[in-house]
C-alpha cells in the first residue's frame, strides 16, 4: 500500500515538473551571427560587414607601403653623396632609376635640374614630393569615408527596424505579444551596434596610417634638405 502511494506521489510530481516546464519559457542565448544576419537587419549589416572588409584590406595595404618607405635609406644617400662629390651623376642617377621609393624618385628629379638654381632644384624635388605623398595617401579618403558612414548607416537600420515594431505594435490591437516587440527591438539595435564598431576600427586605423604619412613627410623633408647641402659641397 505505501509503495503504491509513493509510486503514485512520484508519477504526480514528474508531471506537475513537465507542466512547469511547458509554461515557463527557456531562455534564448542571443547568437552575434544569427541577429547580424537576422531579417529586416541583412540589409543593412551585409554593407556593414563590406565596409569593414575595404578598411581591413586599404589598412594592411597602405601600412606595408608606409612600412617600406619609412625603412632606413642611409645606404641609399651615402652612395648617392658619394657619386656626386666625385662627380659621377650618371652613377647617382642610374642608382635612383633602379630604386623603387619616393625618396629616390625625389633624387633623381633634383638631379634632372642640375646645373639650375637651387631654387629651382628644389621646388621640383618639393614638387615630386607632394606627388609622392599623395600617392602614399591613396585609400585613406575612402577609408575616413566609410568610418563616417558606418555609425549612420546602422542608426538608419536602428530607426527603420523600430519604425517597423511600433508599426506592428499599432497594428496589432489586444494580440500585442511583448516577446515580439521586445525581440523586433533587440534585433534592429544590433544594427547601431556593428555600425559603431566598424567606425570605431575604421578611425583608428585610419589615425594610424595618417600619422605615419606625417613620420613620411618629415623624413622626405630631411632627405631633401641633406640632397640639397650635398650640392654645396665642393666637387672632386
Amino acid at each position: 500500500m505505501l509503495l503504491s502511494i509513493l509510486l503514485q506521489t512520484e508519477a504526480i510530481t514528474e508531471n506537475t515538473l513537465q507542466a512547469v516546464e511547458n509554461v515557463i519559457p527557456h531562455e534564448e542565448k542571443l547568437n552575434l551571427w544569427s541577429l547580424l544576419f537576422a531579417s529586416g537587419t541583412i540589409g543593412i549589416t551585409i554593407p556593414l560587414i563590406i565596409f569593414m572588409g575595404i578598411i581591413i584590406y586599404i589598412f594592411v595595404e597602405r601600412y606595408l607601403t608606409l612600412k617600406n618607405v619609412l625603412r632606413d635609406d642611409s645606404v641609399f644617400m651615402n652612395n648617392i653623396r658619394d657619386f656626386i662629390i666625385n662627380d659621377r651623376l650618371d652613377s647617382a642617377t642610374s642608382l635612383c632609376k633602379n630604386t623603387n621609393t619616393p625618396l629616390a624618385r625625389m633624387i633623381e628629379k633634383g638631379l634632372s635640374r642640375l646645373g639650375k638654381p637651387l631654387n629651382d632644384i628644389n621646388e621640383a624635388i618639393n614638387n615630386t614630393g607632394q606627388l609622392e605623398v599623395a600617392r602614399l595617401e591613396k585609400g585613406l579618403n575612402l577609408m575616413a569615408t566609410l568610418a563616417s558612414l558606418s555609425p549612420m548607416l546602422g542608426f538608419l537600420g536602428t530607426v527603420a527596424g523600430m519604425i517597423v515594431a511600433f508599426h506592428s505594435m499599432a497594428n496589432s490591437g489586444n494580440n500585442l505579444e511583448i516577446a515580439d516587440l521586445a525581440s523586433g527591438i533587440y534585433t534592429a539595435l544590433i544594427t547601431t551596434a556593428s555600425g559603431l564598431v566598424v567606425g570605431i576600427f575604421g578611425y583608428l586605423f585610419y589615425n594610424i596610417l595618417v600619422a605615419r604619412v606625417s613620420r613620411v613627410v618629415v623624413l622626405l623633408e630631411g632627405k631633401a634638405t641633406e640632397f640639397m647641402d650635398l650640392l654645396h659641397e665642393p666637387v672632386k
